[in-house]
């Protein structure tokens, strides 16, 4: 399992625009291959930032399956025009500590 890690921080008064938009872009992402699960963490400290926690069954299933596809074009109009800056996304792996 890969989970996918971006901090994204949104343009100033666009944030419930963000919240409302990223609910539709939601059904897209949750229907791609190798998709396992998503959530929004919403900063209590900084109102205009977010993170984004989406779990796959592989690193290609996020960096060629989805980002490769149709959908990923939709899931782009929904969402990337609020961000700024661009957010920075990185994968993770569990760690075995026993």
């Amino acid at each position: 399992m890969v989970l996918e890690v971006a901090m994204l921080q949104i343009k100033e008064g666009m944030t419930e625009a963000f919240e409302r938009d990223f609910k539709l872009a939601s059904a897209i992402i949750s229907s791609m291959k190798g998709y396992c699960g998503h959530e929004l963490q919403k900063c209590l400290e900084a109102s205009h930032k977010y993170i984004l926690l989406v779990r796959w069954e592989t690193l290609e299933d996020h960096t060629k399956g989805f980002r490769g596809s149709e959908e990923y074009l939709q899931w782009k109009q929904y969402l990337h025009h609020y961000y700024d800056p661009f957010p920075i996304v990185e994968h993770f792996t569990s760690v075995a500590i026993s």
